[in-house]
């Protein structure tokens, strides 16, 4: 018998090409009746970043997203995971959720930079990412959700320029700058924000700044050992305490306590944490910058809703963030700076800390628009 080659070049091309797309289709998260960019997706994985630095992050975060994710997903398809302070980890949890079919990724990036890795490999996966809180520096980043982070800066330097001549005076004017972590946006952003307002004090002389760092992973006992180095450095010579956030003022002030000066230095926080308010109400703390957490994991929930539904998200995100050359669509809420004067009614009214936690471990009476029990 006479074989034709003609024929087997023709069946061989045909077989090449059926196992082509097969493997195409076996190796892709994009099939015509699957998630693609989002759309008809209904597993959405939450990434945060860590626990020890702000009791917000397993407090309310995680909470308030489930809550906000729960309205337009079914329970048991909502993960939410944290990285526990590792840039490891928290990849990791990205390539499990993407294993497992998530199809919408939210990110509280422990490290900004680091976390681009999650964005490329979700994009591999047609799978978008909405950066939470805290901003991923990477160009493909989908959507980021989060507060005007240099406002915050802005908020707690402004309190300082508005509050400074109640504790300076003639030779006694240094200021000491704990900053958050580096390798997050944020904390760059706050410092940004507060040298906006305290920079040209500083350039007349009216306040001196003596000692600054940034607190690497946000670490209380770390703020707690800078701040006795500036009291070192300074010979107890500090009249202001610019601290990035409440977790680390805690630690401040225990630094100031041992030196029988709590309540003698101004310190400012973030966060609006009971234990915050509490320091606040005791008068050893002076401010927070109170963030309503709750809108802002509804922010992302009706971003991942929209994202699901093939809907339109340019009124959800109508605003802007420079990131990497490009400007990624946001959603930018507004922060409220909270001292003695407002924490009734600006915390305790919103259900954000209760009276009970708030006056944990104060005095009965009267503080500020607080009475405790």
């Amino acid at each position: 018998m006479q074989l034709n080659p003609s024929r087997f070049i023709k069946v061989g091309a045909l077989a090449a090409a059926l196992l082509t797309t097969t493997l195409a289709a076996c190796g892709s998260n994009s099939s015509a009746a699957g998630p693609v960019n989002g759309k008809n997706c209904n597993k959405v994985g939450v990434l945060l970043p860590e626990s020890a630095s702000s009791d917000r992050w397993e407090g309310k975060d995680h909470p308030l997203l489930q809550a906000a994710l729960a309205k337009y997903f079914p329970a048991g398809n909502i993960k939410i995971d944290n990285a526990n302070g590792s840039d490891d980890t928290q990849l990791a949890q990205a390539q499990a959720d993407l294993t497992q079919g998530y199809c919408i990724l939210i990110v509280a990036p422990h490290d900004s930079a680091k976390a681009a890795q999650i964005v490329q490999q979700a994009k591999q996966n047609q799978v978008p990412v909405i950066a939470y809180d805290r901003l991923i520096k990477d160009a493909d980043l989908n959507f980021y959700v989060s507060f005007d982070n240099v406002s915050v800066g802005v908020a707690q330097g402004t309190y300082i320029s508005q509050n400074y001549s109640k504790f300076v005076s003639a030779g006694k004017n240094n200021i000491a700058f704990i900053n958050g972590s580096q390798d997050d946006n944020n904390a760059v952003l706050f410092k940004q924000g507060a040298h906006q307002v305290l920079d040209p004090l500083i350039s007349a002389g009216t306040l001196k700044s003596v000692f600054e760092t940034f607190t690497p992973n946000w670490d209380n006992p770390t703020a707690q050992t800078e701040m006795e180095q500036a009291l070192t450095k300074a010979n107890n010579n500090i009249q202001i305490a610019y601290v990035a956030n409440d977790g680390m003022a805690g630690t401040v002030i225990a630094a100031l306590k041992a030196q029988k000066l709590n309540g003698k230095v101004l310190v400012t926080g973030q966060d609006a944490t009971a234990a915050g308010i509490q320091q606040i109400l005791l008068g050893n703390q002076n401010m927070t910058v109170y963030k309503p957490i709750t809108q802002e994991a509804q922010g992302a929930a009706d971003l991942a809703n929209a994202l699901s539904k093939g809907n339109d998200t340019s009124t959800l995100a109508g605003g802007q963030t420079a990131n990497s050359g490009v400007n990624t669509p946001s959603v930018l809420l507004k922060v409220v700076s909270v001292d003695q004067s407002n924490v009734n009614a600006t915390v305790i009214k919103d259900g954000y800390v209760s009276l009970a936690d708030a006056c944990t471990g104060v005095p009965a009476g009267q503080h500020g628009d607080v009475t405790c029990p």
